[in-house]
C-alpha cells in the first residue's frame, strides 16, 4: 500500500519489487515514532506535502522528467526552488528555449553530415 492506502504499481516506485510482498499495514508512521522523525528532519532537509496542480501542469512536468531521465517531482521543486529565488518565467522559458533549439540542431547538423557524406 502506498501512503494513500492504494496499492503500490511496480511504475511509480522503483523500489517495488523488492518490497511489494511485505506487509506494512501494521507500520507507524514515522512522525509516530518519535527518534525516525528527529533524525528525518536533521537528515531530510526537505517536506513531504499534499498539493494540487492542475493536470496539464503536471503532465508537462512528468514528459519533461521522462525525456530527460529524472522525475517530475525534483523538476517541480527545481521551478519552485527558482521562483523563489527571483528568477522570472522568461528567464526560465529562454533558457529552455535556448537549449532545446542547441540540441535540435547540433542533432539536425550531425545528421545531415551524414547524409552529405553518404550521398
Amino acid at each position: 500500500m502506498n501512503h494513500n492506502g492504494g496499492a503500490m504499481k511496480a511504475s511509480s516506485d522503483k523500489m517495488y519489487d523488492k518490497y511489494k510482498d511485505y506487509d506494512f499495514s501494521d507500520a507507524k508512521p514515522v512522525a509516530a515514532t518519535p527518534h525516525l522523525a528527529k533524525f528525518q528532519a536533521e537528515a531530510g532537509g526537505k517536506s513531504r506535502i499534499t498539493m494540487r496542480v492542475d493536470n496539464d501542469v503536471l503532465a508537462t512536468f512528468k514528459a519533461q522528467a521522462e525525456m530527460h531521465g529524472g522525475n517530475y517531482q525534483t523538476l517541480m521543486n527545481d521551478a519552485l526552488k527558482q521562483f523563489a529565488q527571483g528568477l522570472k518565467l522568461s528567464d526560465v522559458v529562454r533558457d529552455a528555449i535556448h537549449e532545446t533549439l542547441e540540441t535540435c540542431l547540433t542533432t539536425h547538423s550531425t545528421g545531415r553530415r551524414k547524409k552529405l557524406r553518404a550521398g
